[in-house]
């Protein structure tokens, strides 16, 4: 028995001094496991905190992105309302030009043509005044003065109508207070109240536009 234990002994010997050696070496592999672990755990952290990071700013990027861009458009729409605003007044500025230039080129001898229907309205009265009765072959000269008158009025009136100038003879039609002027009210049989019954001064218009009311009885209830 004994011989047996000392054996047993004898085989274990040389194995003490590995175990030892093995038990010293242990709690450094332990640390380093620990320490690789908790490395691995705060890479882990880190990864996720940048990731954290990197999600929370682009949100913040992303919104400020948005906040610029609504300012952008405010302020795109606010010039396209200036430049339609613009160009619509050039267009009013433009048309009222236009027109302006128009009635100078139709309106300019307005001035002119009231001075010329004094010299039409004189002929009108001496070609009336002349006696029907008193143009003959017998008064030739009286004739030939007349039939002048008459070539002359109707020359200048062939001039004004070239220029758009018409006369306003309106006997027998309604009262316009645009292109008539009332002198008096006068009852008359076989006529309608408002209409006119005597001219007492031709009126004139101008491409459209009384230049000269015509001067006028007016027929009223009897």
């Amino acid at each position: 028995m004994a011989a047996v234990a000392q054996c047993v002994r004898g085989a274990l010997r040389p194995r003490l001094p590995l175990l030892s050696v093995a038990l010293r070496t242990s709690p450094r592999l332990l640390c380093a496991a620990t320490q690789q672990k908790n490395t691995g755990q705060n890479l882990e952290e880190d990864q996720s905190q940048s990731q954290n990071e990197q999600k929370v700013e682009p949100s913040s990027a992303e919104k400020l992105l948005a906040e610029e861009k609504a300012k952008l458009e405010e302020q795109l729409k606010e010039v396209t309302e200036k430049y339609k605003r613009a160009l619509a007044d050039a267009e009013n500025v433009r048309q009222r030009s236009q027109k302006l230039v128009e009635e100078a080129k139709l309106y300019g001898i307005q001035s002119f043509c009231k001075d010329l229907l004094e010299v039409a309205d004189i002929l009108e009265k001496a070609t009336e005044s002349v006696p029907k009765e008193e143009i003959k072959d017998e008064n030739p000269h009286l004739k030939s003065l007349y039939e002048g008158l008459v070539m002359t009025e109707i020359q200048i009136q062939k001039v004004f109508k070239k220029h758009g100038l018409l006369r306003l003879n309106p006997v027998g039609a309604k009262f316009d207070p645009y292109e008539h002027e009332a002198l008096f009210h006068t009852p008359v049989e076989g006529q309608e109240p408002g209409t006119i019954a005597l001219v007492s001064k031709i009126g004139y218009k101008l491409h459209g536009r009384t230049l000269r009311p015509a001067l006028v009885g007016v027929v009223k209830d009897a």
